[in-house]
């Protein structure tokens, strides 16, 4: 899978890469709630950027938000 961002960070402490597909930043003026929010597609990876399903299942709502988070911080 070819990723616009490979971003390293942890899931329940376990080291891992965010593999990032697409990304929109928010837009205050848009007419949408999908734009004004702006979005953002991502896997969970292991070291190699292969998808990690299994550690993809540990995610809690705050490391969810997290990694929003990074991303976001990433592409600013």
């Amino acid at each position: 899978m070819k990723y616009i961002a490979a971003i390293e960070s942890s899931v329940a402490g376990i080291p891992c890469v965010i593999g990032v597909t697409e990304y929109q930043q928010g837009d205050s003026l848009a007419d949408s709630d999908h734009d004004y929010y702006g979005y953002s597609q991502w896997f969970v990876c292991d070291h190699r950027g292969r998808t990690a399903p299994w550690l993809e299942s540990k995610l809690t709502n705050a490391e969810q938000r997290r990694i929003e988070f990074e991303i976001a911080r990433h592409f600013n």
